[in-house]
């Protein structure tokens, strides 16, 4: 779930082998949905909650009828014909490098680093700023582990956690960069994002009323 790699369009949902909601479901057709998801996400159809609720119900589906509800409002466009480009652009190689520099830029500035790439690119492309919200998010929640470290010291239990952050520390970065220089949507694993971007695209859910 944390990182999305580009790929050509997914098929849409087609409703599984056969019609019927109540038809068990395959591993295939719970991944099929799961795709739509995060193409949806890339494309800024869906927030990071919204992502994050309904790929965890499809994952957890077990019949068609609870499916279908995750995509009733996502307009799914038909699959295209060979030969045709994707509607989504890949990021451009620029994009890709200033991502990445925002992700690699937190080994030596904690959060400031990715938010001058905030600040630089944010406006211009959607992708880097994306990507510049995670990388802020995920080195202020660093930054306040170190924070509350001295305090919890006497405690085992945040001296163990602290350990195994600090190695995440030293190798999400990096393997975000990487991911980032090949055009992927990296999302940081256990991070609590302090920070939302409110120019981030938000889509009512399935019964919900738009305000």
């Amino acid at each position: 779930m944390a990182v999305y790699n580009p790929a050509p369009p997914p098929a849409p949902y087609s409703g599984g082998r056969g019609p019927g909601p109540s038809l068990r479901l395959t591993h295939a057709d719970r991944d099929q949905v799961a795709e739509l998801l995060r193409t949806a996400y890339a494309d800024g159809r869906l927030d990071e909650e919204e992502f994050d609720d309904r790929l965890g119900k499809a994952m957890t589906a077990k019949v068609q009828g609870d499916l279908e509800p995750l995509l009733v409002d996502l307009a799914v466009a038909p699959a295209q014909a060979p030969g045709m480009p994707a509607n989504s652009a890949e990021p451009t190689r620029e994009e890709r490098l200033w991502a990445m520099g925002g992700h690699l830029s937190g080994y030596f500035t904690l959060a400031i680093g990715p938010l001058v790439v905030l600040l630089a690119k944010g406006g211009t492309s959607h992708y880097v700023r994306r990507q510049a919200f995670e990388a802020i998010n995920y080195q202020l929640n660093f930054l306040i582990a170190c924070v509350l470290l001295p305090v919890l010291a006497i405690l085992v239990l945040p001296i163990i956690a602290f350990v195994f952050m600090f190695f995440g520390w030293l190798v999400l970065p990096l393997v975000a960069g990487l991911a980032t220089a090949l055009g992927a949507n990296w999302r940081y694993p256990l991070t609590y994002r302090l920070i939302k971007d409110p120019k981030a695209p938000k889509t009512a859910r399935p019964g919900a009323c738009r305000q």
